[in-house]
């Protein structure tokens, strides 16, 4: 019988990075291993909001090795790093235990199938679209040259890397024939011709898409599969953005409804014994924009886009006066209500999805977690 893989946190991190990679995280996020070894075998992860003591006490009663967070444990380089802070004594503990700590923040929030994707189904929120791309997309264009008869051999390479991929299409390249010139060096072993002498090859121009993420994997596989001994190719930054990525969600309800109506559907969606309302009650709703956690940055482009209403989490005096002069009505659901359904969600992707890998890994909840806020 062939022996089950050990799979390490390395081999969680790359599932989580291919999930939502972290090209797509804002820049003044970190994302990804926060602590641990990577080269540790992982076979329990538990799933939580917050990485605070709490939830680490619960990893370690479930036996978890790591702990995957929304919030990143570390968010700014350290001038100190002692117990007596809260942030030390909690990565002071995750060493001491071997538990490894990694977090999903932004990436997960603008990513396919992420947060904002799931606020927006849980409200109602039908064909939700990216409310704000953002930047580029963290996409590349590698276009190779392949000696005339190799260029199915070398694609299919990247494609198996991961290459390829425009939107639900996956294999997607474009091909030119041509001639291409070179001379071999002192001390070459050229596949085509002799060292020496300028020669000519009919070669074919080879071109597809790719994310950052994945560079050194598909360029790995393409000079693997190349039958030249140098490959000549070409990385080109793309500002395309990438489909169903972006901050924020914007789509329509099944049906109007009055503003007031809406609010009570979030508490209870949501389960949250209060939220905060910004317009007429009675005024009707039917384009909702949702961002979880702080998102009244996004006020403006919900107006543009003729939203209704925003909902979101952490709004500012100055951003609700802002919101009545747009004439866009607001929900302030909070910060922990609009975000805590990533717990599940996440944890239910990552069960499938390792389950498909055939990866030896049980994906748990973290239960208990509480709003630091309450309601009086």
């Amino acid at each position: 019988m062939k022996p089950e893989r050990i799979i390490r946190i390395q081999d969680l991190v790359g599932l989580i990075h291919k999930l939502y990679p972290p090209s797509l995280a804002e820049d003044w996020d970190n994302v990804g291993l926060q602590v641990g070894d990577p080269a540790a075998p992982v076979e329990r992860l538990m799933v939580c909001l917050d990485p605070t003591e709490a939830t680490l006490d619960a990893a370690l009663a479930a036996g978890a090795q790591a702990l995957l967070s929304h919030h990143p444990l570390i968010f700014r380089p350290f001038k100190r790093l002692v117990p007596a802070d809260e942030t030390g004594r909690i990565l002071f503990r995750a060493v001491r235990e071997g538990i490894a700590v990694l977090s999903a923040h932004t990436n997960l929030d603008r990513g396919v199938d992420g947060l904002n994707d799931w606020l927006a189904a849980r409200l109602g929120v039908g064909d939700p679209q990216p409310l704000s791309l953002g930047g580029d997309g963290g996409l590349l264009k590698l276009v190779v040259f392949v000696p005339a008869g190799y260029e199915n051999r070398v694609a299919e390479a990247m494609y198996g890397a991961g290459a390829g991929q425009v939107g639900r299409y996956d294999q997607c390249s474009f091909q030119t024939a041509g001639i291409g010139t070179f001379r071999a060096g002192p001390g070459t072993d050229p596949f085509l011709g002799h060292e020496g002498v300028v020669e000519t090859a009919r070669e074919v121009r080879l071109e597809t898409v790719l994310s950052k993420e994945l560079v050194g994997k598909v360029l790995a596989k393409m000079h693997k599969s190349h039958p030249y001994e140098e490959v000549a190719y070409d990385l080109i930054p793309l500002a395309n953005s990438r489909p169903g990525i972006g901050l924020g969600r914007i789509g329509r309800l099944a049906a109007p409804v009055s503003l007031g109506a809406f609010a009570g559907q979030v508490k209870q969606s949501l389960g949250t014994p209060a939220l905060r309302l910004v317009g007429d009650p009675a005024r009707q709703v039917a384009k909702v924009a949702v961002c979880g956690g702080s998102g009244a940055s996004l006020l403006h482009e919900a107006a543009r886009q003729g939203a209704d209403v925003l909902v979101t989490g952490d709004v500012k005096y100055h951003e609700a006066r802002a919101a009545e002069s747009l004439g866009v009505a607001l929900l302030d659901a909070g910060h922990f209500a609009t975000e805590r359904l990533m717990v599940e969600e996440l944890a239910s992707r990552l069960k499938a999805e390792t389950e498909i890998r055939k990866m030896n890994i049980t994906v748990v909840e973290a239960k208990g977690e509480t709003d630091p806020f309450r309601v009086v």
